[in-house]
């Protein structure tokens, strides 16, 4: 009956997605260097596992990346908030690039089923080109019928609709 999943698409949905790095000074150094928001391990104890702090910082960022050596200590240093919250953080070794790994976060996309029968999920934006827009919403329909039982039985109808506009049915 629920299900979740994630899939990469081949085109960045959301360009302005808020990423916040949780690491080692050489991580953190990297992030700052890229744009992103970073925070030490001392600046999470400073957190001081309040519930409410922990709560505001996962509604100030979309998602987190977090160093090796970090990772380890989150559910030390701030308690369950960021997980209850669904924004635990991604894994990242210093033998990869930042850059490639926040890219790839942008790209994710979460399917995310619940009680309610009905989801939203960003695919696109207005800047993207309808090529690229066309194969994001081709690659995230697929993947959402691959993660059910009968398939396209289970699917009733399906909509695509930008903030603004009027939705169109597509299926």
């Amino acid at each position: 009956k629920r299900f979740s999943g994630t899939v990469k698409l081949p085109f960045v949905p959301r360009p302005k997605l808020k990423l916040c790095m949780l690491g080692d000074a050489q991580h953190c150094e990297e992030a700052r260097s890229l744009g992103l928001d970073a925070m030490s391990v001392d600046d999470l104890k400073k957190l001081n596992k309040d519930k409410k702090l922990v709560k505001k910082l996962a509604k100030k960022y979309h998602g987190f990346l977090a160093s090796d050596t970090v990772i380890k200590q989150i559910p030390r240093l701030l308690g369950p908030g960021l997980n209850k919250a669904g924004k635990f953080p991604t894994l990242c070794t210093h033998n990869e690039e930042l850059a490639v790994k926040v890219d790839t976060i942008k790209k994710n996309v979460k399917f995310q089923l619940k009680k309610v029968l009905c989801m939203g999920v960003a695919v696109g934006n207005v800047d993207m080109e309808v090529k690229e827009l066309y194969s994001n919403i081709q690659m995230s329909i697929n993947f959402l019928v691959s993660l059910l039982k009968k398939n396209w039985q289970n699917v009733k109808c399906l909509y695509i609709k930008s903030s603004m506009g009027a939705p169109v049915r597509v299926f």
